[in-house]
């Protein structure tokens, strides 16, 4: 939908001022948006997860670890695709909040596509470097975002996400090394062109929602505080952007969770970066990307 079509809908959940802002700027931050019981149901199940992982010795489909993971000092950077594996999360993606947030900025037809659990703990949780997701998982358009809750309260010790405003009406940067090794983030000589000092860094008690569009760049510094920063995030596209890779073909991806499913696909003329056949390579989350770590086998 053209924009103007977007706001001219009745909002659902979100003020028409933030709206306007992740349309102006391809981002939004919405302090204590989610409240209970949504937050507590989540965070009560995090925590189950937490615990489960002291059992867990190394990276597997469900626990991307910290190298310094451990049964008595737990440091899980990603519990991957929540939806796909927790009835609770995908209830929580599939029916709850999400799903009008991305009405209110994509229009009436919604498909969900992925989810994950980042968690940032306290004491050196690694930088995410400046990155943008559209090149992870391209599609035919770019009516695509993430959107995510904070699980516990946010402030500059325990590094907030960082977005730069306006980034989305950019350029899409190679996220490939020279020798065409794929990297997850963008490269040393291009930083000077991204205005990095502009960042935005979305901040707020347990609850707080962050919106991003799926060219926006953002990422995050390492977390020198002393608690971690839980941040679970789905990402939805409108019901006509379909997704090239088959890369959330299990599971939930791709399910329509609000309208109908589009008949036409809707075709962006600004190119987009494709990534490796995660087929034949095998799919590792950013972090080991950027961190350079050999797949788990």
């Amino acid at each position: 939908m053209e924009h103007a079509e977007i706001l001219a809908r009745d909002p659902i959940v979100l003020p028409q001022p933030l709206r306007e802002l992740y349309l102006s700027d391809g981002y939004l931050g919405a302090p204590g948006l989610i409240g209970e019981p949504w937050l507590s149901r989540l965070q009560a199940r995090m925590n189950d997860y937490i615990e489960e992982s002291r059992q867990a010795d190394a990276s597997d489909k469900r626990f991307d670890l910290e190298p310094d993971h451990c049964a008595d000092s737990p440091r899980i950077r990603r519990l991957n695709s929540p939806t796909d594996i927790d009835d609770l999360f995908w209830e929580f993606a599939s029916t709850g909040p999400f799903v009008d947030i991305a009405e209110d900025l994509l229009g009436p037809d919604i498909k969900f596509h992925h989810s994950k659990l980042n968690f940032k703990w306290g004491g050196g949780g690694e930088e995410v470097k400046w990155h943008q997701d559209i090149q992870f998982w391209p599609h035919t358009n770019y009516d695509v975002l993430t959107i995510g809750v904070y699980l516990d309260d946010v402030d500059d010790d325990v590094a907030p996400m960082g977005i730069i405003p306006k980034s989305h009406d950019g350029p899409l940067y190679d996220l490939y090394d020279h020798d065409e090794v794929w990297t997850g983030n963008i490269r040393d000589e291009d930083l000077t062109r991204i205005n990095a000092e502009t960042a935005s860094y979305v901040q707020g008690p347990a609850g707080t929602v962050t919106v991003h569009n799926c060219r926006s760049i953002h990422g995050s510094p390492p977390n020198r505080g002393n608690r971690p920063r839980p941040l679970l995030l789905c990402a939805y596209s409108a019901g006509d952007a379909l997704p090239i890779t088959n890369l959330v073909a299990r599971g939930h991806g791709d399910e329509v969770v609000r309208g109908r499913r589009a008949r036409w696909a809707r075709f962006d003329p600004r190119p987009v970066l494709m990534p490796p056949d995660w087929g034949k390579t095998g799919y590792k989350s950013i972090f080991q990307h950027q961190q350079k770590e050999e797949l788990a086998n």
